[in-house]
């Protein structure tokens, strides 16, 4: 393998999952848990002490979950915490870029094939046009991608955490509720894995009814079971309110490239999500409509975006 080959890895709160890269393709995918590990270093070492003597790997890509914004980068959920350029140096690399999770995923979306996604809805991408990437996972995570200069250019921000929208008086009524729980509702509070559980609470206030906690997976599971009207509501509404903040997303973007969806929520109902209200509340934009309905939705089914992101890093 020639010297083109860097190493990549997507670093999470529970596991890391070390590739290497070499021209765009990801090798030699690998997952260790993060806890069994003292520091980034330590897991990277074990992960290249595994490949073939003869790889040499001189440089490296990493994302991580939480704010990239100095030398110093914390890990969120994770004691994980070191220096860009001490890593570098102990790790023998002559290059060593980190960006935030949701950022390498992003930049991950243009080097998709189309058999990744599934699309949600009418509309035709314009050709690099600006696209939208919006993923409820354990937050909202949502950028934008430009196309510039030959190249897609990622611009990372916090959208999961602007303000939450109402379409409907259900929809206020429970925003009311969170409201009073937490002060400032975000969409991140009811579109996220927490954001369920949410949603579930707010929604048997709202009823007046009585319902035991449930995680999200057990929400997901009731709804798809048909086994909990409440649960099953739950996501619908969940779907619905996905469409609103996707298409805000994609009217103030301009997002003719289209908005794509990644996350680990989705992919557990995504026969569900793919007949709901997604696609509907997207382009209700009243006046707008018209503009809406020509703007793509897909669904990514990639298993980690984040990786091929990287790997394209330069």
């Amino acid at each position: 393998m020639s010297a083109a080959a860097k190493l990549i890895a997507d670093i999470g709160g529970t596991n890391a999952r070390f590739a290497l890269a070499r021209d765009g393709r990801v090798e030699h995918l690998t997952v260790l848990p993060t806890g069994d590990y003292k520091t980034l270093q330590d897991a990277a070492r074990a992960f290249l002490a595994k490949l073939p003597a003869d790889i040499k790997v001189t440089r490296g890509a990493i994302d991580m979950a939480g704010p990239v914004t100095g030398d110093t980068v914390h890990l969120t959920n994770s004691g994980w915490s070191f220096s860009i350029a001490q890593a570098r140096a102990e790790l023998g690399f002559t290059d060593l870029k980190v960006v935030n999770d949701f950022a390498a995923a992003a930049l991950g979306i243009p080097l998709l094939a189309p058999s990744d996604c599934v699309k949600i809805g009418r509309g035709t991408p314009i050709e690099h046009g600006p696209i939208g990437v919006i993923g409820p996972g354990t937050g909202l995570g949502v950028a934008t991608l430009t196309f510039a200069a030959g190249r897609w250019m990622v611009l990372p921000g916090e959208g999961g955490h602007a303000t939450l929208p109402a379409a409907t008086r259900e929809e206020s009524a429970i925003i009311d509720i969170l409201r009073d729980r937490f002060g400032h509702v975000s969409a991140e509070r009811a579109l996220s894995g927490q954001g369920l559980q949410n949603l579930h609470w707010a929604l048997a206030q709202v009823r007046g009814i009585v319902a035991p906690p449930l995680t999200d997976h057990e929400i997901t599971a009731a709804a798809l079971a048909g086994s909990d009207m409440l649960c099953g509501r739950v996501i619908d509404l969940f779907c619905d309110m996905l469409g609103t903040v996707a298409g805000n997303l994609a009217i103030t973007l301009g997002a003719s490239g289209g908005i794509f969806l990644i996350g680990g929520i989705l992919p557990r109902i995504a026969d569900r999500f793919a007949v709901s209200g997604f696609r509907g509340r997207f382009e209700d934009k009243g006046r707008l409509s018209d503009y809406m309905r020509p703007i793509p939705t897909y669904l990514v089914t990639h298993d980690n975006p984040a990786l091929l992101g990287l790997a394209g890093l330069d």
